[in-house]
């Protein structure tokens, strides 16, 4: 009996700004898959998951998955010509305004309880990303490639606050029964903005969004937060090789300064700490544990892990081969003043000689000079790889 042909999932991972990396790497992909653009090239990547601003990117390619070319170029055209007053609110009046609500709560909430009832949800303002993706997305494309095998499955990951739930919100024209794993469950449902509002929603910075989950309210956040088993929803979709297009390079870590010199860590410091242990950490760990699991069936009889429903699964990696946070902070000041303002008030500092809080400027600073800037280096690492990702993809077909 024939073993069955491969399919091939991708996982696009969160990270904010720094997404349009993957779009780099996806053009790349093509690129080396099909240099002249072929009538009737098919979507490469049956089965496609995304969490937080890669959720975004992974709804693009599921919306146009008939043509993988023009849902590139259009990812591409959009991260290319981004600017930051078209994912949240950047303008002086919209951030003194929130400045303003933080500190009366913080300073009068505790003897004015009226204040509690009105308490501000998040740094920043992201309604503008809503209005983006509304105009950007047609889901009904969506649905239209799921039914014509275009695609078989789009997961959208997120975090759920009030069940403490690390939720996998999926759309698929075949019957495939819901998970349910230890903190984890999967949702089937119609996907649309809500659900990538939800999945982008980084903790404390954009606000919850509300999302109906089997008929209740549910307010999520970042898909990256509690994400225990990143891979975890592509195989379950299906996928037996994975490609993982990642956003933070191995040897994005703070500088280790003399001890001397060490003083007490700006709140962008510890900001870029925790989104990073929030987007990064989590998928090299289930990366690790699968090539160990593929170790130990390679061991194993093939009738016993068939029997247990096991089966080996390929995974490739592309991720940014310099560091993202120095070229987030090469490009800082192509961001709004204001927005500039509130990153020195948060300890961001470019100048030569001290550099601090480029993890945090990487995740937000989204402007054209810097995504251009990313999506160039995606390519580029791309093409580096060309053999592997040749080997790779047409394994698959």
């Amino acid at each position: 009996m024939d073993a069955p042909k491969p399919s091939v999932g991708i996982i696009l991972t969160g990270g904010g700004a720094r997404a349009a990396y993957q779009v780099g790497v996806l053009s790349g992909v093509l690129e080396i898959l099909d240099p002249h653009r072929t009538y009737g090239f098919r979507n490469p990547y049956p089965v496609i998951c995304g969490t937080s601003a890669g959720a975004i990117n992974a709804a693009a390619l599921a919306c146009r998955a008939n043509s993988p070319h023009e849902a590139v170029d259009r990812l591409r055209l959009l991260w290319e010509n981004l600017h930051t007053d078209m994912v949240y609110r950047a303008d002086t009046p919209s951030l003194v305004r929130t400045g303003l609500h933080w500190l009366g709560v913080l300073t009068l909430g505790w003897m004015l309880p009226s204040l509690h009832g009105t308490h501000p949800h998040s740094l920043l303002d992201n309604r503008p990303l809503a209005e983006l993706l509304t105009r950007s997305l047609d889901f009904e494309r969506l649905t239209q490639n799921l039914h014509r095998g275009y695609l078989n499955a789009l997961a959208i990951t997120a975090a759920a606050y009030m069940s403490g739930d690390h939720l996998v919100f999926y759309q698929s024209n075949t019957k495939l029964k819901p998970w349910t794993r230890s903190l984890r469950r999967a949702v089937p449902c119609n996907i649309h903005v809500d659900h990538l509002m939800a999945s982008s929603a980084i903790p404390f910075v954009f606000p919850a969004q509300a999302v109906r989950v089997q008929g209740a309210t549910e307010w999520c956040g970042d898909g990256s937060m509690r994400q225990l088993a990143p891979l975890s929803p592509a195989i379950h979709l299906g996928a037996n090789k994975i490609f993982v297009v990642g956003t933070g390079h191995r040897d994005d870590r703070p500088t280790v300064l003399p001890r001397a010199n060490r003083s007490y860590p700006s709140l962008a410091q510890v900001g870029g700490h925790a989104l990073s242990n929030i987007f990064l950490d989590g998928l090299s760990i289930d990366v690790e544990r699968l090539e160990r699991i593929n170790e130990l069936l390679h061991l194993v009889p093939a009738e016993a892990a068939s029997s247990q429903s096991l089966r080996p699964i390929t995974t490739f990696t592309i991720s940014p081969s310099r560091s993202v946070d120095e070229l987030a902070l090469e490009h800082i000041t192509s961001m709004p003043k204001a927005v500039r303002t509130l990153f020195r008030v948060l300890g961001v500092s470019s100048g030569s000689g001290d550099q601090m809080g480029g993890t945090l400027v990487s995740y937000l600073l989204f402007e054209a000079s810097y995504t251009q800037a990313l999506i160039q280096l995606g390519r580029a690492d791309t093409m580096n790889r060309m053999e592997e990702v040749k080997a790779f993809f047409l394994e698959a077909q």
